[in-house]
């Protein structure tokens, strides 16, 4: 095998988290010495457009129909394509496979009835799921196949920075009064260990907090999770990450509390690993911050989020802050967890140490070995 296409697209609404994921495995085949190509659209959005040039990968128009995706395969003699899609045609598997090409489908739970050699569902617990193999093909599932990127993968083995000291983009904000803001377990119930308002606010220097939700935050989330922080009244120093540079103007933080605008950024890997508590959604992301250990509040914000949320929830690796829209300005469990957290060192550490042990960063290389085997069953542990 000397070529792989890849089939995926991003944008404001689709978000990217189907680019981010498939850009591990390229960096894999990549390192493998294989020539990786990305059909797709990315929507307009520069960000991701940078993501593929900084790692030097081709982006050509992406097919949207079976025989429009049959035609491309042949004449850019692709030997694999690996297809990332809620939205493409799923015949398009079918129809390359048939022609002769090794089809890898990316799901989260339903495969929406592609017809692949390989199926790939790197959600937590997807092992456990009925998941449909046809006769002839593989289904790798569950964290053991996370797919992690190089520039989250070297984080665990270096820390956040080569000095060893915060993120400057974590450690430096604004204070209030300096201007407008820059450019299944129950929701908020901490798992097994200590409840919302058991003990003191600890001393020291207050937390780094990292909010981000994907790459375009098209449930406009930042708002509303920093709005709820700065409503549990604890000091804290905050980044957030949304394109929309006026989204926290109307936001007006506390006494000790501080909260910094960025837009999407390639050092959010840095970012996270600097940070003491991360607010994010439960998406793919889920599985770098499971890596780093890094203690996490999740929200979810469309359905398609929601069983991911709630397993990783209910096996105590996360807190759980419900719906986007449950959390929005009610004084209410999301708050007082969010409170908890903030407050108590112990409660983020015990949070953040259970998931080094689940995701060992080299679900990508298992992936590839199954991509590029001459039996895919042979390849499986």
């Amino acid at each position: 095998m000397r070529r792989v296409g890849i089939r995926c697209d991003a944008g404001v609404g689709r978000g990217v988290g189907h680019l981010m994921r498939c850009l591990a495995l390229a960096e894999e085949l990549r390192e493998r010495r294989l020539e990786v190509v990305v059909l797709g659209d990315m929507g307009g959005l520069e960000w991701a457009a940078e993501q593929l040039a900084r790692r030097g990968l081709r982006l050509l128009p992406g097919p949207g129909d079976a025989a429009a995706m049959v035609r491309a395969a042949r004449r850019l003699a692709l030997d694999a394509v690996v297809v990332d899609s809620y939205d493409l045609d799923p015949r398009c598997s079918g129809a390359l496979r048939r022609a002769g090409v090794r089809v890898l489908a990316v799901v989260d739970d339903d495969d929406r009835g592609q017809d692949a050699d390989i199926y790939l569902d790197q959600n937590l617990g997807a092992e456990r799921g009925p998941g449909r193999a046809p006769a002839g093909s593989v289904r790798l599932a569950g964290v053991r196949y996370a797919l992690l990127r190089d520039d989250v993968r070297r984080l665990r083995r270096r820390g956040p920075t080569e000095s060893g000291q915060p993120d400057s983009a974590l450690a430096e904000h604004r204070q209030p009064g300096q201007g407008p803001m820059e450019p299944q377990q129950p929701d908020g119930v901490l798992p097994d260990h200590r409840q919302p308002g058991q003990g003191p606010v600890e001393s020291g220097r207050p937390p780094r907090v990292l909010c981000f939700f994907g790459g375009t935050d098209a449930a406009g989330a930042a708002p509303v999770v920093v709005g709820e922080l700065i409503a549990t009244g604890v000091p804290f120093l905050a980044t957030a990450v949304t394109p929309r540079e006026r989204a926290l103007d109307h936001l007006r933080p506390g006494g000790g509390q501080t909260v910094r605008r960025i837009p999407p950024t390639d050092n959010l890997p840095r970012l996270i690993a600097a940070a003491d508590l991360v607010v994010t959604a439960a998406g793919s992301s889920m599985w770098d911050l499971l890596y780093l250990g890094k203690a996490a509040a999740l929200v979810w914000v469309a359905a398609n989020q929601r069983p991911g949320y709630e397993e990783v929830v209910s096996r105590g690796l996360a807190a759980g802050l419900g719906h986007l829209d449950a959390v929005a300005g009610t004084a209410g469990p999301a708050r007082a967890c969010l409170r908890d957290l903030l407050t108590s060192a112990r409660a983020r550490e015990e949070l953040g140490a259970r998931g080094p042990a689940l995701v060992d960063g080299e679900g990508r290389a298992r992936v590839a070995d199954a991509l590029l085997a001459p039996d895919p069953h042979g390849a499986l542990p």
